[in-house]
């Protein structure tokens, strides 16, 4: 189905670039994965514009992910940890440091794209803090629009018949969101326990 809009995209001239950052940003409301979209970019758009096309539309995205889940889901979930001063303190710890965590998570593979727009929606994170962290995304986006971009058709978008560069590509990016995974789950794991103990909570 994307493949296919994204073949229609490339046939459609200059107005395909607004379809195709529509798409994404409807993809990441949707619960859509956007890597087939990401790419494909690669292979319509080429690195440069593809690179920038897939962040505008992914950054537009998060956001409105990120505001549907802080104003329709919030409530419901505040309701829930109403009253648990660890929730209490964690979250006061990611709003402290917000912008941080959000690049961090950005940076790795190991937290959903689309999963984490909502998530962060009903933290305390603000929303100008989250709409900068978004430059997370750019090394991961330029890496895939560039193994899109080696594919050289769309027809191959989606399949295992990858060039050598291309396969050394995908194994550096998951070599930088191993070490981005490292890196905040220890840091979230430290501003969470030193919260905490500022409202002594935590347990010896």
């Amino acid at each position: 189905m994307l493949q296919q809009a994204l073949t229609w995209i490339q046939n459609f001239g200059a107005l395909g670039t607004i379809v195709f950052m529509a798409l994404y940003v409807l993809a990441a409301v949707l619960f859509i994965p956007g890597t087939i979209l990401t790419l494909g970019a690669g292979a319509v758009f080429g690195v440069v514009w593809g690179s920038i096309y897939v962040f505008v539309g992914a950054s537009c995205g998060a956001i409105a992910a990120f505001l549907i889940g802080r104003y329709l889901a919030r409530g419901w979930v505040t309701q829930r940890i109403e009253g648990n001063p660890k929730f209490k303190a964690i979250d006061e710890a990611v709003a402290a440091s917000g912008l941080k965590i959000v690049i961090l998570t950005r940076l790795s593979p190991v937290f959903p794209f689309t999963l984490l727009n909502y998530a962060f929606g009903v933290t305390r994170v603000t929303l100008r803090d989250y709409a900068i962290g978004c430059v997370g995304m750019i090394p991961g986006t330029v890496m895939y629009v560039y193994i899109g971009s080696l594919a050289g058709s769309l027809a191959t978008i989606g399949t295992t018949q990858l060039s050598q560069e291309a396969q050394s590509m995908q194994w550096a990016i998951r070599i930088v969101g191993l070490i981005a995974t490292v890196i905040v789950s220890v840091y979230v794991t430290r501003i969470a326990r030193k919260a905490l103990q500022d409202n002594g909570l935590e347990q010896n």
